[in-house]
C-alpha cells in the first residue's frame, strides 16, 4: 500500500502547559472541529476522549499523554495530549523526544506557571518548534498583553502575537488575525463550529494597526531581504510572504508565534489549526536524525526521513491495553513499517514479528496495513521498553535512550486478600512496565512490598489502578522516604576468594581503591592496572570485576538502602596458580567492596525538592516560615505583581502533606510545585523520624 499523506503534510504534535490551563478541552475542540468527535467532550463532565482513564476523569486531570489522530485542510495532524502534573512529567518528557513540534497553552490570567516553565525547558532541550496560544480569554482577569510579556520575561521566548482578542472577559468574541487584518467570530448555535471572518469592528480597528506594525517589525527582522524591501519604504510585506519567515523562524527556534482564545467557549480554535500547518515542523522540517552504529558506538550513523530509508524508529510508550493487550507506541523516524515484518530491538538485541499496526484514537484503534517515515503508531505485543530502539535487521541504528527521574518516594503495599498476592504482583508488574519512573521491589527483611515513585500522587494513582483496572485492592503504608547511602572517604581494600572444585581449586584476588563519585554520576568503574598486567587477564573477568562491583551498590553498610555516587579503580587482580575464572573474581570485587564501604565513612542521603511557591503578597511571611520549618533553604523571591514566587530547597521527608497546611495558611489562594533536584547527607534522628 501507498502512503496516503504525503510527508509534508504530516505534524506530529504535543499539547504542553501547566495543569488546568486546558489542554484537554482544547484537545477534544479539536477532535470535534476536525470530524473526530461527534460531540464536544467536557473535562468537568467526564465526557472526554483522551482523558479516557476513569482516574483523570475523576480529578479532571491528564495522566498518561494519549495519541489521537484528525485531518485538517488536507495534513494529518497527530497530537500527543501531555500531562501538566508535576509527578506525570515524564510523560511529557518522552512524547517531546518524539514530537516534531509543540502547541505551548497558557491561562490568560495566570500566563506563564511555574509547570510551564518546566516544560518549556524540557522543550527547549529537544530543540523543538512552538507556537503559544493564550487561552482562557474570557475568564476575569485575562490579559493578553501581560500573558504574552510574561513569555518574554520568565522563559526568554521571543514571542510574536499573530492574533489579539477581540475583547476579553465577559466581552470575548473572537480574534483578530493581524496578517488578514480580518476579524474572525464564531457561531455560539453551533458550539464554534461555522465561523465568519469579516472586517474589524471600529472599536478595535486602531489597536489592531498598532499590533500589526509591531508585528510586521518583529517579523522583518528575522529576514535581512524583507527588512531591506521595509526599510526602502517599498510596499509592506504580503501575509504570504510574513507567513513564510515566520515559519523559518519558528523552525529555526528564533521566534514563537502567538495565538489566543478560549477553548471552553468554543472561540479560536480552527485558527490555532490553521497555525499548527502553517508554522510548525513536517519530518522533512526536522530531517534526518542521529543515532549510533550499534557495532561501533564512536561511529554515527543519519537515517533521513524517507519511505525508502532503512527502518529507524524509537518506542516511547508501553500501555497495558484493556482489548488488545501490551501496546508499543513508536515513531518512525525513517522506512515502511508492515504487518509481519521481522523487525531488530537493537537495544536488546532480539528479533520480532510486527503483528498488526494500530492508528490510535486515545482509547480507539483502527488496523492499518503498512506506517510510515515520520508515523506515529502503535504496535500490539511488541516486547520493546520505553526508550529501545527498532530497526530493520540488516541496517541497524540505536537511538540514545530517554532518561527518567529517579523514584524518591516509597510505600508498603500488600493485597488485601492472601488470594490477591499473586496478582498483584503481576498488575505491579504491567504498571511497572508502562511507567519507567514507577518501580517495586520485596524488603528483604520484612518481606514486604514496597512500591517507589516520584510522588504522593504518582503512588496514589498506581494504587488507584490496581483496584480499578486490575481488580486488585491494596491496603498501602504511609509514603516513606527513599534514601540512599554513599562515602566520603577513600580507601584501599583487598577481597578474595578461594574455592576448591573436584581435584582443582578456583582462586582470585583484587585490589579496589574505592572512593565518592562527583554528585550525579552514579557509579564510575575504571582499571587502572599497569599496561602489562591488563593483557595477563581475560576482558570478562575484568567485566566480572565492574559487575561484582555494581551489585554491591543494592544495599549499603548504613541501613541497606542503594549507594549513589561511587567510584572504584581496579589497582590489582590475580588469579595466581589457577586458570581465571569470572565468577571468582565477582565474588572478590563484591567482598571487597563490601568491606570499603564500612572504612569509608558511610553517611545516609535524602532528597532534596526543588520546591517552588506562588502565594498571595500577604501570605509570604507565613509561608517562609513554614519552609524554615522543615528545614529548608529559601533561594530566590520573586515578585510578580500581586503575587510572590518563593523558590526553596527542601528534604522531602519534611514535605509530606505540605498542601493541606499551604491551603490553611493562605486561605487556599497558594499554589506550589516540586521537583526532585538533588541527594543531601541526613541526619540519623531525621532518617528514622
Amino acid at each position: 500500500m501507498a502512503r496516503q499523506i504525503d510527508i509534508q503534510r504530516l505534524r506530529n504534535i504535543g499539547i504542553m502547559a501547566h495543569i488546568d490551563a486546558g489542554k484537554t478541552t482544547t484537545t477534544e475542540r479539536i477532535l470535534f472541529y476536525t470530524g473526530v468527535a461527534h460531540r464536544i467532550g467536557e473535562v468537568h463532565e467526564g465526557t472526554t476522549i483522551t482523558d479516557y482513564m476513569a482516574q483523570e476523569r475523576e480529578r479532571g486531570i491528564t495522566i498518561t499523554s494519549a495519541a489521537v489522530s484528525c485531518l485538517w485542510r488536507d495534513h494529518r495532524i497527530t497530537i500527543i495530549d501531555t500531562p501538566g502534573h508535576v509527578d506525570f512529567t515524564a510523560e511529557v518528557q518522552r512524547s517531546l523526544r518524539v514530537l516534531d513540534g509543540a502547541v505551548a497553552l497558557f491561562s490568560a490570567v495566570e500566563g506563564v506557571e511555574p509547570q510551564s516553565e518546566t516544560v518549556w525547558y524540557q522543550a527547549d532541550q529537544y530543540r523543538v518548534p512552538r507556537i503559544a496560544y493564550i487561552n482562557k480569554m474570557d475568564r476575569i482577569g485575562a490579559d493578553f498583553e501581560a500573558a504574552v510579556e510574561s513569555l518574554r520575561q520568565k522563559l526568554g521566548a521571543h514571542p510574536i502575537p499573530v492574533q489579539l482578542p477581540l475583547g476579553s472577559e465577559e466581552e470575548f468574541a473572537g480574534v483578530v488575525d493581524l496578517l488578514t487584518m480580518e476579524a474572525i467570530t464564531f457561531d455560539e448555535a453551533s458550539l464554534g463550529a461555522r465561523y465568519h471572518a469579516g472586517p474589524i469592528p471600529e472599536p478595535y480597528r486602531q489597536a489592531a494597526e498598532a499590533a500589526r506594525a509591531r508585528m510586521i517589525e518583529a517579523v522583518v527582522e528575522l529576514d535581512d531581504h524583507l527588512m531591506e524591501q521595509y526599510l526602502d519604504g517599498s510596499l509592506e510585506p504580503s501575509a504570504d510572504q510574513l507567513r513564510a519567515v515566520l515559519r523559518r523562524a519558528t523552525l529555526e527556534l528564533r521566534a514563537v508565534p502567538v495565538l489566543c482564545g478560549s477553548s471552553y467557549r468554543n472561540k479560536g480554535v480552527q485558527p490555532l489549526l490553521d497555525a499548527i500547518v502553517a508554522y510548525l515542523p513536517s519530518p522533512l522540517d526536522i530531517g534526518a536524525v542521529r543515532g549510533y552504529d550499534p557495532s561501533n558506538p564512536d561511529r554515527m550513523l543519519e537515517r533521513k526521513p524517507l519511505d525508502d530509508e532503512p527502518l529507524a524508529a524509537l518506542a516511547f510508550k508501553v500501555v497495558a491495553d484493556r482489548h488488545a493487550g501490551r501496546l508499543v507506541f513508536v515513531r518512525l523516524y525513517a522506512g515502511t513499517l508492515r504487518p509481519g515484518q521481522t523487525v531488530l530491538n537493537v537495544s536488546t538485541g532480539k528479533r520480532e514479528r510486527v503483528q498488526k499496526i494500530l492508528h490510535m484514537q486515545a482509547d480507539r484503534r483502527e488496523e492499518i496495513p503498512a506506517a510510515f517515515a515520520g508515523d506515529i503508531v502503535a504496535i500490539p505485543g511488541l516486547r520493546a521498553r520505553t526508550g529501545e530502539t527498532i530497526a530493520d535487521q540488516k541496517h541497524p541504528i540505536l537511538f540514545e535512550r530517554i532518561e527518567f527521574a529517579e523514584p524518591v518516594i516509597n510505600q508498603a503495599i500488600e493485597a488485601k486478600t492472601t488470594a490477591d498476592q499473586e496478582k498483584l504482583v503481576a498488575a505491579l508488574t504491567a504498571i511497572a512496565d508502562e511507567d519507567p519512573t514507577f518501580r517495586f521491589s520485596t524488603d528483604p527483611e520484612s518481606g514486604q512490598l514496597i512500591i517507589s515513585g516520584v510522588g504522593e500522587l504518582h503512588l496514589e494513582i498506581v494504587v488507584d489502578r490496581l483496584a480499578r483496572e486490575f481488580n486488585v485492592p491494596a491496603r498501602v503504608g504511609k509514603p516513606q522516604v527513599a534514601y540512599r547511602e554513599t562515602i566520603t572517604e577513600t580507601v584501599v581494600q583487598r577481597g578474595h576468594f578461594e574455592r576448591a572444585q573436584g581435584a582443582s581449586a578456583i582462586a582470585a584476588e583484587v585490589e579496589l581503591e574505592v572512593g565518592p563519585a562527583p554528585n550525579g554520576s552514579g557509579f564510575v568503574f575504571t582499571d587502572d592496572r599497569p599496561a602489562d598486567k591488563r593483557a595477563l587477564l581475560p576482558v570478562e573477568c575484568v567485566r566480572a570485576i565492574e559487575d561484582g562491583a555494581r551489585e554491591t551498590l543494592i544495599a549499603g553498610p548504613i541501613m541497606g538502602y542503594p549507594l549513589i555516587d561511587i567510584a572504584v579503580r581496579l589497582l590489582h587482580a590475580d588469579s595466581g596458580p589457577t586458570e581465571p575464572n569470572a565468577i571468582a573474581f565477582r565474588v572478590a570485587a563484591a567482598t571487597a567492596l563490601r568491606d570499603a564501604y564500612r572504612r569509608a565513612a558511610p553517611v545516609l542521603m535524602e532528597p532534596v525538592m526543588a520546591l517552588e511557591v506562588t502565594t498571595p503578597d500577604e501570605f509570604v511571611g507565613d509561608v517562609i516560615a513554614d519552609i524554615n520549618s522543615r528545614r529548608g533553604r529559601v533561594e530566590h523571591i520573586e515578585h510578580r505583581g500581586i503575587v510572590s514566587v518563593i523558590r526553596a530547597a527542601v528534604p522531602l521527608a519534611a514535605m509530606f502533606g505540605y498542601v493541606t497546611q499551604l491551603r490553611s495558611l493562605t486561605q487556599g489562594r497558594a499554589v506550589y510545585t516540586m521537583v526532585f533536584s538533588h541527594y543531601e547527607p541526613a541526619t540519623m534522628h531525621h532518617a528514622y523520624a
